[in-house]
């Protein structure tokens, strides 16, 4: 006899079912969701509920699917072009909300981020949505080994082969960074405004994903201001969340302020 299946496989097969969380990690979908079921009395309110909590941690920063085979033809077409690679990439990221918020700075960000480490051959980009197309603003040697993560199964594929187009010897994989870090080792690691998100998946899971992190460097950052462009005292509550943090585990930190983001710069000393 064919068992039916239990609210939680039906909730995540209706969330899947739409266009707007086609292409998010399952396994983050069924984590908010049995969260979600066992917080509230009904099937309608749980899937609610979930969708509400992915708009707030992936669909709200990428308003609709970018044109992926699009961006790889163009990006093949531009392969020796530093100049128009750099345009489509600059297209690109003003697709996605946080790089969007960033471009202003784009210039100086990165190498004042990378002033601030020593010497790197490879980074792992976690949470990264849009923001390995702004290797070329990276002071990055070629062939700098570029592992990339996100919630977002298509961008993962799209990233698998745009990296290698960017010079870069790249890998993707799609994560649940509240479970668990990526099994991979790097110089360093980029945290670009992650920690507030993982906050929305489980409490505690940002400090928790930093000590698991097989780094020694850490590149985290926080937006200054909400999506609507609110200044809401932000910065100064998650600068004191980051130093809390870094001071109970004894990392050194450097921060660094731009227009919209701050951004610290830690020194984890090794693997855990």
């Amino acid at each position: 006899m064919t068992r039916e299946p239990d609210d939680l496989d039906r909730l995540v097969a209706r969330v899947l079912a739409s266009g707007k969380y086609r292409a998010l990690n399952p396994a983050v979908v069924r984590a908010i969701g049995a969260q979600e079921l066992a917080a509230r009395g009904s099937l309608k309110a749980a899937i609610k509920a979930t969708r509400g909590r992915l708009h707030q941690i992936a669909s709200a920063f990428l308003e609709r699917t970018p044109p992926y085979a699009a961006w790889l033809t163009a990006l093949r077409e531009a392969t020796g072009d530093e100049e128009r690679l750099r345009a489509i990439c600059l297209e690109a990221l003003r697709q996605h909300a946080s790089t969007r918020e960033r471009l202003p700075d784009l210039e100086r960000f990165y190498p004042a981020i990378f002033a601030a480490l020593p010497p790197v051959s490879s980074v792992m980009d976690l949470a990264c949505g849009l923001n390995p197309l702004a290797a070329p603003w990276m002071p990055l040697a070629p062939g700098t080994r570029y592992l990339a993560c996100d919630v977002y199964t298509d961008l993962s594929v799209f990233l698998a082969t745009a990296l290698p187009l960017l010079g870069l010897n790249g890998a993707s994989s799609v994560c649940d960074l509240s479970d668990a870090a990526p099994p991979w080792r790097a110089d360093v690691a980029l945290l670009l405004k992650t920690l507030p998100l993982l906050e929305h998946l489980r409490r505690g899971a940002g400090p928790d994903l930093l000590r698991r992190i097989d780094a020694p460097y850490l590149v985290v950052s926080f937006p200054t201001r909400s999506l609507g462009g609110r200044n809401v005292g932000m910065a100064a509550t998650y600068s004191a969340q980051m130093r809390t943090i870094a001071a109970r585990a004894g990392w050194p930190l450097q921060q660094l302020e731009f227009a919209s983001e701050i951004v610290f710069v830690v020194r984890k000393g090794g693997a855990e």
